[in-house]
């Protein structure tokens, strides 16, 4: 395993972690199949993601406030002191103020299911089948269950997933990719993408295996996407309004949303969808 440093563009700034982790360049193949894809009847099948219209402002709320719970049901599981009353979910960083408590903290919301929420998630499935059109479901059949994980980002830290593709993990091969952003998301916080990399076959890119990258002490289960062979990753970070969605198909590299607030947490909601 060997130390190297991750070297990023996002919307024309330039970003650098380091990263654990034995990187290699793939086979001559590319895994997105172009026929047939869940994203193939968009007009936006070449860029890889479209945002789009998700939910009415009552419903947004609704889901932010089951969130909200999930968070506040960690707290109390973990046994960590704050003031129920005052918490907002942009001040999260002023409760969990030190990397281990985080990590307890997303040890609990990183897995959850469609049970954990007061919101009808099957609501959300059908709109995206509508949008797209295809039959999608929450359930995840080889995890035997649904999956909804909330991302926690605090203000300049490393919470953060390396720039990679969920669909090199067998059971996110063909879904839909959703990002719902819920507070402290804008344009220095929200989800980067690299538009049309899709398209990019694997022995243009540099990456670790499954759960072979280590950032800050933490592996992910996710591969790191080093480079590719045009060097420096280099990112965007789309505009997408409370309310609305990020869909993307699984095999866009995205990742690495360094949140560059200064005293906001950054918290989305990250769904995936299969297709029946």
């Amino acid at each position: 395993m060997s130390k190297k440093s991750c070297e990023l563009i996002i919307d024309s700034q330039p970003f650098r972690f380091n990263v654990e982790g034995n990187f290699f360049w793939g086979k001559n193949e590319l895994l997105f199949k172009a026929q047939d894809n869940v994203i193939s009847k968009m007009p936006w099948k070449q860029e890889g993601y479209g945002v789009v219209e998700a939910f009415e402002y009552h419903q947004f709320l609704n889901l932010k406030a089951s969130l909200k719970k999930n968070i506040i049901n960690a707290f109390k599981l973990n046994n960590i002191q704050f003031d129920e009353d005052t918490f907002t979910l942009d001040k999260y960083h002023e409760v969990i103020t030190s990397d281990s408590l985080h990590n307890k903290v997303i040890d609990v919301t990183r897995n959850l299911e469609n049970s954990d929420f007061d919101f009808d998630i099957d609501l959300i499935v059908e709109k995206f089948g509508n949008i797209l059109g295809y039959k999608l479901t929450s359930w995840v059949e080889e995890l035997k269950k649904t999956h909804i994980q909330i991302r926690i980002s605090r203000p300049n830290s490393l919470d953060i997933n390396p720039p990679h593709r969920d669909g090199y993990l067998s059971y996110w091969e063909d879904i839909i990719n959703v990002w719902i952003p819920i507070v402290g998301c804008n344009n220095k916080s929200s989800l980067p993408v690299l538009p049309g990399s899709h398209l990019i076959p694997e022995d243009q890119i540099l990456r670790t295996e499954s759960k072979g990258a280590k950032i800050n002490g933490n592996v992910y289960y996710v591969p790191c996407i080093l480079e590719t062979n045009d060097g420096v990753i280099k990112m965007i970070r789309p505009k997408v309004d409370y309310g609305q969605a990020l869909i993307f198909s699984p095999f866009l590299i995205h990742g690495a949303a360094v949140n560059q607030n200064e005293d906001i947490t950054r918290i989305s909601l990250e769904l995936r969808f299969p297709r029946v």
